[in-house]
């Protein structure tokens, strides 16, 4: 890696210290700095307010945070790279909606919160892959107009789906409300605990087929040539990819851009390799979600703005552009 890059990369990880400093010191209950980094070294007393508002409250918010801005990140760059397409953000091409939907669906079901990820995977999953089987072209490339039309009216249904539910819930339709906005205060160590298995998995898998991730944007000849059933391979990825957005939305609702914005930036800075794009769409996506998340709770004392109204105000303008980018075949 070149030198420059590990700069950036060192950089990032004290901007990453930097914000996990100021977001357990962010809220209505204030710690100071000294007594909240004692408290997180082990010391101080375990039964007092401080202890609980810290251990309890915020720093599983701040992993939390970190974990599904990983998943996303990660999982954008692999949905660019089997569409073959800047624009598939699960977001925007409906993939995250779904995974909503599944969790919904086991929400009303009265099933545990185990279950909300599980049912998030399977409606993803069914999502994407009708999505790339409507939207893939002959060539294996996938047309811009296409993929945003199929995605937008996906969206559109499942989110009707959404609102039915939520009119059939009635009073008790809060949590799916906080669902479609976008929400981390709900974090705490047994989700923690979920979150860690698509992340570690994914990582796993990510790392044993590094090489074979570049191999997805050839053609079908030249990869069978390199001894590699292209096919086989995408739909396993596709699945992964779609494993970790149903467990993000599931837990978090449907946070959106960020699988858009951090893949773009990576390749900007770091080039379009895939050997490196993941990992790092997935350690900047952390930061990024984190950073959102951050300001969703700073910028007033009185309330908090959901983290997905926070993401989109960064993403919009950047899909915006991307959308003329494309049009004028930069």
């Amino acid at each position: 890696m070149q030198y420059k890059n590990r700069v950036i990369i060192i950089v990032s990880s004290f901007i990453l210290l930097f914000l996990i400093c100021v977001s357990l010191l962010i809220g209505n209950y204030k710690i100071e700095v000294l007594k909240a980094i004692n408290l997180i070294l082990g010391n101080g007393d375990r039964n007092s307010l401080d202890y609980k508002v810290l251990w309890t409250l915020r720093l599983p918010r701040v992993i939390m945070a970190i974990i599904i801005g990983m998943l996303l990140g990660s999982s954008g760059a692999i949905t660019q790279t089997l569409f073959r397409n800047p624009m598939a953000d699960p977001y925007i091409i409906g993939i995250s909606a779904s995974g909503t939907f599944g969790a919904v669906i086991a929400f009303l079901l009265g099933l545990p919160e185990s279950y909300f990820g599980i049912f998030g995977s399977i409606f993803s999953f069914i999502t994407s892959l009708i999505i790339f089987k409507l939207s893939n072209g002959k060539r294996g490339g996938v047309e811009l107009s296409t993929l945003l039309i199929i995605g937008i009216a996906l969206s559109a249904l499942l989110r009707a789906m959404i609102s039915l539910a939520m009119y059939l819930v009635g009073e008790d339709s809060f949590r799916v409300v906080l669902w479609t906005m976008g929400y981390l205060g709900g974090g705490d160590w047994k989700k923690i605990g979920i979150l860690l298995f698509p992340l570690i998995f994914s990582l796993i898998y990510f790392y044993l087929n590094r090489y074979n991730l570049d191999i997805i944007l050839l053609s079908d000849e030249e990869a069978h040539s390199l001894g590699i059933d292209i096919k086989k391979f995408k739909y396993k990825v596709l699945m992964i990819s779609t494993f970790m957005v149903g467990f993000s939305v599931a837990f978090s609702g449907m946070i959106g851009f960020v699988g858009l914005i951090i893949p773009h930036l990576v390749r900007i800075i770091f080039g379009s390799s895939n050997i490196k794009l993941v990992p790092l769409s997935m350690f900047y996506g952390g930061i990024f979600l984190l950073l959102c998340d951050t300001v969703s709770r700073g910028l007033s004392s009185t309330m908090e703005i959901p983290i997905g109204i926070v993401t989109a105000i960064f993403g919009a303008p950047f899909f915006i552009y991307l959308a003329f980018k494309s049009r004028k075949g930069v």
